[in-house]
């Protein structure tokens, strides 16, 4: 697997091949059998990668954070929920996101200071292993640049569409 360092220039190298091997799987793809293929993958990188040695995630995203998510996080952090919101969210059209990247609950040894707690947006990263992965496929390709898991799953089922590498 690539290392987490790596991914973006990698990515970089081959974008143009990703969005082509996105267009293709919109055309050919059959929406179950993605779906399937990609929770296979998820299930066999994700028991056996330690995604504390990367956090590529939790430096390139701002998380986002349900409602009821931000009485749980400032209760954790023992302060009211509008002092959180002032401090660490931006509020806009009910979506709220946290105001800084890398994330500032980011630990240096690669833990996450509110893990008990830390938003859905954050635990189900990258996604993939939910379903209707067809629809979302441009997210994927776009976190093919930051997670190396995901970067190796798209490699894996290029080869398994036989996808024409340029």
């Amino acid at each position: 697997m690539i290392e987490p360092s790596k991914v973006k220039d990698a990515f970089n190298s081959i974008e143009v091949e990703n969005y082509a091997f996105r267009a293709y799987l919109k055309n050919h793809a059959d929406e179950n059998k993605l779906d399937e293929q990609f929770l296979k993958l998820h299930k066999e990188l994700f028991e056996s990668y330690d995604c504390s040695q990367c956090r590529n995630c939790c430096k390139a995203y701002s998380a986002s954070f349900e409602k009821y998510e931000l009485g749980q996080v400032s209760a954790f952090l023992k302060m009211s929920e509008n002092d959180f919101i002032k401090k660490y969210v931006n509020e806009e059209y009910g979506d709220y996101q946290l105001n800084v990247k890398p994330c500032c609950f980011l630990k240096e040894d690669g833990g996450c200071a509110i893990e008990t707690c830390k938003p859905n947006s954050c635990r189900d990263y990258p996604y993939t292993d939910k379903p209707e992965r067809l629809f979302s496929l441009l997210s994927i390709v776009q976190s093919t640049s930051i997670c190396p898991i995901v970067f190796e799953m798209f490699e894996r089922l290029k080869g398994e569409y036989k996808f024409n590498r340029k």
